[in-house]
């Protein structure tokens, strides 16, 4: 393996000045800088990342700490981490907690050991939760859940805004009679997701289809139930926004049994954009997605700028959602093949 020395020998300069060049340190020549490049790439010259850690006082390490033990939610989200922290050359390790407290201190003390320069907490739901345990100075960014200490930082999705977006498609699509069937009332998500909507009615003079906001769990099952419940309610029902792709899923079994056509008859708008559920819906889902990946990616993005020093301004930063649209809500895919 070519060493520092060689790098400095095939450059013709000094040890201190390769380690400066290729750390983008202390002030040179830009023409010994790209000397110095172009000869550790002549070499294969890779860093030690053990010697740059006892140079820097840093590891290169940090850490996620999950409790989406289904993937559904974390994938997307250490696809954004992983998109901000590997052009820095950082490495992840990710933990999961399976909604533990016991193993999500086992997990804090042993990252505490590793010494991680910094910690991501990526929680399912929104909702206050205690600090993580860690050593004092190591940074943390939450995700989603947010940390009881007022001044810890988290990032969060937009749902009120993901609302908002599904009641505005709809009311474009020329519907007027809309419903509303979603998650755990006990839950901010989908009080949050039922508000948005809720405003966009209200500013065009329109009542909820049904009266109500359908109140239920996260599956197909309570969407099959709940479409029978709201159509029964609202028999003039041509729209309905579901809280989550599963509850779609469910709604537009009902309205199949119905003879009900989607979007024909009823446009069906779901949430989160989960690919098996949307897309293997009959008609492909119209969706919200709370663009999870981006909120990864900003967390990541804050996390390198508190361990670099940087004040973070604020408490919480909200990523906008967007939609992706299908044919639930008569929007044509278009094959590129034809």
């Amino acid at each position: 393996m070519p060493t520092v020395r060689d790098v400095a020998v095939r450059a013709g300069v000094s040890v201190g000045t390769v380690s400066k060049a290729l750390n983008n340190r202390g002030q040179l020549r830009e023409e010994t800088r790209a000397r110095v490049v172009a000869a550790a790439r002549d070499l294969g010259f890779r860093p030690n990342a053990l010697a740059q850690s006892l140079q820097s006082g840093r590891t290169y390490t940090v850490a996620v700490i999950t409790t989406d033990r289904f993937g559904r939610f974390g994938n997307p989200l250490m696809l954004g981490v992983e998109d901000a922290l590997g052009a820095d050359r950082v490495s992840v390790f990710l933990c999961d907690t399976r909604d533990d407290p016991i193993r999500e201190h086992h997990h804090a003390q042993t990252l505490d050991e590793r010494r991680v320069d910094g910690i991501i907490v990526a929680g399912r739901r929104k909702q206050t939760r205690p600090p993580l345990a860690v050593a004092s100075g190591v940074p943390v960014v939450y995700v989603i859940a947010q940390s009881s200490d007022p001044s810890d930082f988290c990032v969060t999705t937009d749902d009120v805004g993901g609302g908002a977006l599904a009641g505005r498609h709809l009311l474009a699509a020329g519907r007027t009679h809309i419903g509303h069937i979603t998650g755990p009332e006990r839950f901010a998500d989908p009080r949050e997701r039922a508000a948005g909507l809720q405003s966009v009615l209200d500013s065009a003079g329109l009542d909820l289809a049904g009266g109500q906001v359908f109140y239920g769990e996260w599956s197909e099952d309570w969407g099959r139930r709940a479409a029978e419940m709201l159509l029964h309610a609202a028999p003039d029902t041509d729209a309905i926004f579901c809280g989550s792709d599963q509850i779609a899923r469910g709604v537009v079994e009902t309205l199949r049994d119905r003879r009900l056509r989607v979007p024909g008859d009823i446009a069906v708008v779901g949430f989160d954009n989960w690919e098996p559920m949307a897309a293997g819906c009959r008609p492909p889902l119209t969706t919200v997605d709370p663009n999870l990946r981006e909120v990864g990616r900003v967390a990541a993005t804050r996390l390198l700028d508190m361990i670099a020093g940087t004040p973070v301004q604020g408490s919480t930063e909200t990523v906008p959602a967007w939609l992706m649209l299908r044919e639930s809500t008569g929007v044509r895919l278009v094959d590129p093949q034809s």
